[in-house]
């Protein structure tokens, strides 16, 4: 189970700091989560340059060439952001039961920063 999912603003906690070229501090927002390798792909962080062949497409146009592109990161590399501080957190959860319109009842976890206390 991830604590991480799709959409969530991240900030990354590790590595070399932004002055450096690094991607430390960054923050982004995650476009895939990989559950099965413990990684994520985060929008504008550990870019790369994928050299592609060239090609021609059905309609006739060149494809291929230096393409920059986003490369999965680690999970444990990156902390959620908390909404309301802006700044790196911990998630926990807090179990609440739900009733449905039928009568049923069902146990729903829902994420918590470890800051602040409150809902992601």
């Amino acid at each position: 189970m991830a604590k991480i999912k799709k959409g969530d603003l991240v900030q990354v906690i590790t590595g070399a700091k932004a002055e450096r070229g690094g991607d430390r501090g960054k923050q982004g927002k995650v476009l895939k989560v990989f559950p099965e390798t413990n990684r994520v792909l985060v929008e504008g962080i550990n870019r790369i340059t994928k050299h592609t062949k060239v090609g021609q497409s059905s309609r006739g146009s060149k494809t291929g060439g230096i393409e920059v592109m986003e490369a999965p990161i680690h999970v444990s590399n990156v902390a959620i952001v908390d909404p309301e501080t802006k700044k790196p957190t911990r998630v926990g959860y807090r179990i609440e039961t739900q009733t449905r319109e039928d009568g049923t009842e069902r146990t729903v976890r829902i994420r918590v920063s470890k800051a602040t206390g409150k809902d992601i």
